[in-house]
């Protein structure tokens, strides 16, 4: 998996359970989806993306952008 798509759909899961958790337990989970929303736009201006260093600190990303779950390559 490239690590564009991996951060769309960890952007969307949250944003999903951010609106869920407020519709069903307190308005203040609306916080989550705003900060990652915030954090998607000044990702696309600065290039820093918390993701994507923790996944390259635990040896699972490359230098070309794809993902490596299984064992090691």
């Amino acid at each position: 998996m490239k690590i564009e798509s991996f951060i769309r759909l960890l952007a969307g899961t949250f944003v999903l359970v951010g609106v869920g958790l407020a519709h069903f337990a307190s308005p203040w989970w609306l916080l989550l989806p705003l900060f990652v929303g915030a954090n998607l736009i000044q990702s696309a201006f600065t290039g820093f993306c918390p993701p994507s260093i923790v996944l390259r600190r635990l040896g699972k990303l490359d230098d070309s952008g794809t993902i490596h779950w299984g064992a090691k390559r």
